[in-house]
């Protein structure tokens, strides 16, 4: 009893708390037309401090959702465009010589706003992807013998491109890991692209102000710890990347021969992360299984390795994920 009494305070908190959700969604449907499950994945990452991955061709409105998100929450945004002859200090910064000072001073790079696009970072070596890995993983930058940290709340929304291989440098699996969540963009209805079109003709464009403030976010990062996750719940996410790994334990062996490899337990903090904050993102204090499923696919999807069979056959990584959540025994 006294249980549920805890929960029902928690609820209490998590709906004062997590008003200004509202007001974010509505913020961005005001500019994005369609596209909800990109305004929600943005919004867990921003309030679960990871970052994210978008796939899809190009004009999905990738780049105006991470800008009008900068904008509602009154934070920095800079956007970093990837060329194979990008250097790693055009990204974190470089020192140069002052003649005024007569000394080496260090000139910080684009790294250092709240919200980054990394706009197609497939284009950019290994060596230029590692250094903008490393500071979405370490919060801090090095430049010369000076260490700054970043801004906070950071958040890194880095895309890539489906179609266009060539000249195109794969990310490392290692390095996609970092990511949170993938994302990928489809494109919108056929309602949805006529009012694009109409509100595009007529001009009518929407002024962006904010309506939430850069404390607001880490007050409700915080409140986000609070969300109440069952021991069941952590069972549920644990079985579902395990079934990655083993998929013959729980009865899926034909989808043994096309996972080359499982999900790491990067993927289970993830998951658990993730279903806590869409939780909250509902107003809800505490999570349900149907939490876990909604981000299940974008938190699990680029941290399966497929065989060439898999490949051969035309098996996705999202096909293996429904297959695993339809056959894992829910709590």
């Amino acid at each position: 009893m006294e249980e549920n009494v805890d929960i029902r305070s928690l609820g209490a908190l998590i709906e004062s708390k997590s008003g200004f959700i509202t007001d974010l969604v509505h913020g961005m449907g005001q500019v994005i037309v369609g596209q909800k499950h990109l305004v929600d994945s943005l919004l867990v990452c921003l309030l679960s401090d990871g970052h994210i991955l978008l796939e899809g061709v190009p004009g999905l409105a990738k780049t105006l959702a991470i800008k009008t998100l900068a904008h509602l929450v009154d934070g920095s945004y800079k956007r970093i465009q990837f060329t194979p002859d990008l250097l790693p200090a055009d990204i974190v910064g470089t020192v140069i010589y002052s003649q005024k000072t007569e000394n080496f001073v260090s000139r910080k790079g684009p790294i250092f706003a709240n919200f980054i696009l990394a706009d197609e970072i497939n284009r950019a070596p290994a060596k230029v992807q590692s250094a903008l890995l490393e500071a979405m993983q370490e919060r801090q930058v090095t430049i010369s013998t000076e260490t700054y940290p970043l801004p906070v709340p950071f958040l890194v929304m880095a895309t890539q491109n489906p179609i266009e291989q060539e000249g195109t440098y794969t990310l490392p699996e290692a390095q996609v890991d970092r990511f949170m969540l993938k994302v990928i963009i489809d494109y919108p209805s056929i309602e949805e692209e006529q009012r694009i079109v109409k509100d595009h003709i007529m001009g009518k464009s929407q002024e962006v102000k904010p309506v939430v403030k850069l404390e607001d976010i880490i007050e409700a990062r915080e409140v986000v710890k609070q969300v109440y996750i069952d021991d069941k719940i952590n069972n549920y996410v644990t079985d579902l990347v395990f079934a990655t790994r083993y998929p013959e334990k729980f009865g899926i062996d034909d989808m043994k021969q096309n996972i080359q490899y499982g999900a790491s337990p990067r993927a289970s903090i993830n998951l658990a992360l993730a279903a806590r904050t869409y939780a909250f993102i509902k107003h809800r204090g505490y999570v349900i299984p149907e939490d876990v499923r909604a981000m299940a696919h974008d938190v699990l999807r680029h941290r399966i390795g497929l065989t060439y069979e898999a490949e051969a056959n035309n098996i996705t990584s999202d096909a293996i994920i429904t297959e695993i959540i339809n056959k894992v025994q829910v709590p």
